[in-house]
């Protein structure tokens, strides 16, 4: 126990001695901590207003899948064909939010939208003229070629280049308790950002509409495949039913554009920046001098080791 007392007083701080070394040191703490502070502002002053669009989408109610219950007894052969029964399944707004986040979906969408530009290139926002400013280092406007260099010359930006840019100004948010989804764009321009949240939206309701469309012409193809083959009147009497309700629930989808998500509350033109938030980013700046101003105060004073003033 008096070795473990010893111990605890050789390492008590003397906060009198603390004290002293900053007041010893505080003209290079307020120095540096000015500089940081300066820099931070001059930072948070140059970087250009960020303005983020939102809209918040519904699941559409699905009423195009599914088949008579009249018929299902017939269940397996149906699921087999690619007709969506049971509460088993992942619901279509379900596919189409992991559909949304996934690469391939962001390239089809960037080079069908022709965003390659926007999304790359731009570095900020004329408000006077309404259009981005593009960074002429990488796009030349003029010739519109590229101008990423490499070994071999120039290039366009690659597909995993674009994907990742778009997806740090992009973010889709789903609400597992409501069933609502927001979907936010982030750009330089408040116009462009609500373009491109309704652009997305629209693509992705396109898309889903594609894809079950593929599903039910798979579906009828199949099943008349089965007809053929049958010799049973009853089950063909079944089959043709099944394709009759397939029928109906393609022409269900393709009058519908809002196909999976129908728009709750609509995007619009931001008139407030969202980003850089410059309070925070000259505090963080003044705290970060703060903090280096006084450990090089100590370091410049003391030695790490017993023979510190600090401890007593």
């Amino acid at each position: 126990m008096h070795n473990d007392q010893l111990i605890a007083q050789e390492f008590q701080i003397d906060f009198r001695e603390v004290f002293k070394v900053l007041i010893g040191g505080k003209n290079l703490i307020v120095g540096l901590s000015a500089f940081f502070a300066t820099s931070s502002l001059i930072i948070a002053l140059i970087l250009p207003n960020q303005y983020k669009s939102v809209a918040v989408l519904a699941p559409a109610h699905d009423s195009s899948g599914g088949i008579p219950a009249a018929f299902s007894q017939i269940s397996g052969l149906a699921s087999f064909a690619g007709v969506k029964i049971g509460a088993g399944s992942l619901s279509e707004a379900q596919i189409a939010h992991e559909i949304m986040n996934s690469w391939g979906f962001i390239e089809t969408f960037i080079k069908d939208s022709n965003l390659e530009v926007a999304i790359y290139a731009s570095k900020g926002w004329d408000r006077e003229k309404n259009s981005l400013i593009i960074d002429d280092d990488l796009y030349d406007i003029a010739s519109q070629k590229w101008l990423i260099e490499t070994d071999d010359g120039t290039r366009d930006p690659t597909s995993w280049e674009l994907y990742e840019k778009f997806s740090e100004n992009i973010s889709v948010f789903s609400d597992s308790d409501s069933g609502l989804v927001s979907v936010s764009v982030v750009n330089y321009s408040p116009f462009v950002a609500k373009e491109q949240v309704d652009l997305f939206v629209a693509a992705i309701n396109r898309h889903m509409q594609q894809r079950k469309m593929a599903m039910i012409n798979n579906s009828i193809e199949y099943l008349q495949e089965e007809i053929e083959k049958s010799s049973i009147a009853g089950m063909r009497q079944v089959l043709y039913t099944i394709i009759e309700e397939q029928i109906k629930s393609k022409m269900l989808s393709q009058a519908t554009p809002e196909h999976t998500f129908v728009i709750v509350n609509p995007s619009m033109v931001p008139e407030e920046p969202s980003e850089p938030s410059r309070l925070l980013i000259i505090f963080l700046g003044t705290l970060l001098g703060l903090i280096i101003s006084v450990l090089l105060v100590f370091i410049k004073n003391y030695q790490v080791g017993p023979k510190s003033k600090l401890l007593n």
